[in-house]
């Protein structure tokens, strides 16, 4: 048996590593694995790859392979799905396709704004089109579906941004807008639909999140009519909590829920029999599209100014606030003490969260304009533009 036990818990490391989904493992932008240092410069660059189109979805990366989605074209019609070596940045294969929905988006945003996710055998990637391909690690495709077809009107002037993830056997998407709104949970092995809940007809960007209380596992919905929590299963909502916002999205750290709204809200998810009950509000930890980052007792959050503030998660207490300078669409995740974020000026920051007052450690300019959130995976970051994406550190 010993023979066999090293690797089988080599296997377990490397996908314990792995960062399946927006903002990582349960969506909590904490990263797992060996720390990246917190002090980077130009020669810790270990690839540097073109890519074919626009994009400002994050990276996924599963053991030693890298997976993105980019749309080019003069409308951006033509979808790709690429996958490289993580450890060479070799393009391990592409596969393209032709948009079947609306490729209209504002200029800021773009076609493949969505982040690809994985649930260890398969690649789910949605467009801003409304077209959702699976494929296996290798290229395959197992599926797909242009649900713009099926759903003529789901769709927003601006785009649709929201990133999908798996719960178990369910493949949750949201293509919430202010016309046919609406969340779908997908079969993962076939694409059909397993339940459709109509949503408040308010254009919504933000994203699912999972959480798991009493051994069962449900899902967060969030938009500008507040909370909801659905059972991935049927599609059934279990509860409701009001406020809400259109952009940032749910963070869960164990038992509690939260919310970016007005600031950022904490609830409970420990009761049962009704709504969570609220446990703090801070108007002072504002995330305008930043998600909120929480990382053992520490919540962290991005404002509309560049500001990184540190806080207890218990009570929202102040712990310090640090002005990184620049704009900051995408989300704050954490590797051991070390908050990382890449600033729309296309800036690799990265902040020593144990100092007094905290500290920027590293201010690396890779250039082009970054809107998406950095991933994490073994002591590497990777972070992407629209003509370029970037390992950096590790090995």
């Amino acid at each position: 048996m010993r023979p066999l036990l090293f690797p089988l818990l080599l296997l377990l490391a490397n996908a314990h590593a792995d960062w399946p989904q927006f903002r990582g493992p349960n969506s909590s932008g904490i990263a797992s694995g060996p720390e990246i240092s917190n002090t980077l410069t130009e020669s810790d660059l270990r690839w540097k790859i073109a890519l074919p189109g626009r994009g400002l979805s994050s990276p996924i990366i599963l053991g030693e392979r890298v997976f993105i989605s980019a749309a080019s074209g003069p409308n951006q019609e033509r979808l790709h799905v690429l996958c490289f070596s993580a450890v060479d940045g070799k393009k391990l294969w592409e596969r393209q396709f032709e948009a079947t929905g609306r490729t209209m988006s504002h200029e800021k945003t773009c076609v493949a704004a969505p982040t690809p996710c994985s649930d260890g055998e398969r690649i789910y990637v949605q467009y801003s089109t409304n077209d959702l391909v699976c494929l296996d690690l290798k290229g395959t495709v197992l599926w797909l579906r242009g649900l713009t077809h099926d759903y003529p009107n789901a769709s927003n002037s601006l785009g649709m941004a929201s990133s999908p993830i798996v719960v178990e056997k369910t493949l949750v998407a949201m293509l919430e807008n202010d016309s046919d709104s609406f969340t779908v949970g997908l079969d993962v092995k076939t694409g059909v639909n397993v339940w459709k809940l109509p949503r408040p007809k308010i254009a919504n960007w933000t994203s699912p999140v999972a959480f798991t209380t009493n051994g069962k596992t449900n899902v967060a919905l969030l938009s500008n009519d507040g909370v909801a929590a659905v059972d991935p299963a049927t599609g059934s909502e279990l509860w409701k909590l009001p406020g809400g916002t259109t952009t940032p999205s749910c963070t869960v750290a164990g038992t509690v829920l939260y919310v970016p709204s007005g600031g950022t809200t904490a609830y409970d998810l420990t009761k049962t029999g009704g709504p969570p009950e609220e446990l703090w509000q801070s108007a002072q930890l504002g995330n305008a599209t930043a998600s909120p980052l929480v990382a053992g007792e520490f919540i962290y959050t991005i404002n509309g100014a560049g500001v990184l503030a540190k806080a207890s998660a218990k009570d929202a207490s102040p712990i310090w606030k640090l002005r990184l300078n620049g704009k900051f669409s995408g989300s704050p995740v954490i590797s051991g003490t070390t908050v990382c974020a890449a600033s729309e000026e296309g800036a690799l920051k990265l902040v020593d969260t144990t100092t007094p007052e905290g500290s920027l450690t590293t201010d690396l300019k890779l250039g082009g304009i970054i809107l998406c959130t950095p991933a994490i995976s073994n002591g590497s970051i990777y972070v992407r533009s629209d003509q370029h994406l970037w390992k950096i550190g590790g090995k």
